[in-house]
């Protein structure tokens, strides 16, 4: 008898939707953490890179009402997300599935050039959709490298002291700040993208609800 699987398998189903709700509460509340400061440069000096200086984000974007309730959330929610991730990569590598899943610049690197052109109107020839193509795991594999950027920087913004060695790294408590505030702009373009991408190959939702018809 062949052996058959889900286009989607439960581990990926039930972190990818895990993930809805703790990204939008870590944003959320991390977005009130910053209302208590929103500067970005040492003792008041502004970043000229950080065109928000002293602007807090609006009101309906934020979680906590105030800063130790913001903290609270971030903070205990950030562990489940961390902990959720740690688990997706584990099934990766455990189970193989990074070999069909993430991106391989010697396989990966043309097809996803060729798509990239496509979604631009260069291309006419359609991109494949099974199981993935090339620009495909670009994006799904730097998500998971900005995942793992933001929770480095929070970690600094968390233990700055403690962990002296990974703020060195990320030159300093204020970089580490304006790093994980960019991440998260990025994320969030990325969930922009993803959507459009959704509405464009509905059955994609589909496949994430139910896992999809069992192929060979």
């Amino acid at each position: 008898m062949p052996h058959t699987r889900r286009p989607q398998p439960g581990p990926v189903r039930l972190a990818h939707w895990a993930n809805v709700p703790l990204l939008a509460i870590l944003a959320a509340s991390g977005l009130q953490i910053l209302v208590a400061y929103p500067m970005m440069g040492p003792q008041g000096a502004p970043y000229g890179v950080y065109p928000f200086q002293g602007t807090p984000p609006p009101e309906w974007t934020r979680l906590g009402e105030w800063l130790a309730g913001a903290r609270h959330w971030h903070f205990a929610f950030g562990w489940f997300f961390v902990l959720n991730g740690l688990a997706y990569v584990a099934w990766l590598v455990g189970s193989g599935e990074w070999r069909r899943r993430l991106f391989l610049p010697r396989r990966d690197a043309r097809e996803a050039l060729h798509t990239a052109a496509y979604y631009l109107r260069l291309r006419k020839e359609a991109p494949r959709q099974e199981p993935y193509n090339g620009l495909q795991r670009f994006a799904y594999t730097g998500v998971l490298v900005l995942a793992t950027i933001e929770v480095l920087s929070g970690l600094v913004l968390y233990k700055p002291v403690q962990l002296h060695l990974l703020t060195s790294l990320f030159g300093g408590y204020d970089p580490a700040r304006l790093v994980h505030l960019l991440v998260l702009a990025l994320l969030a373009l990325f969930t922009v993208g993803h959507v459009v991408m959704v509405a464009l190959h509905p059955r994609t939702l589909g496949e994430m609800v139910t896992g999809g018809r069992r192929h060979e």
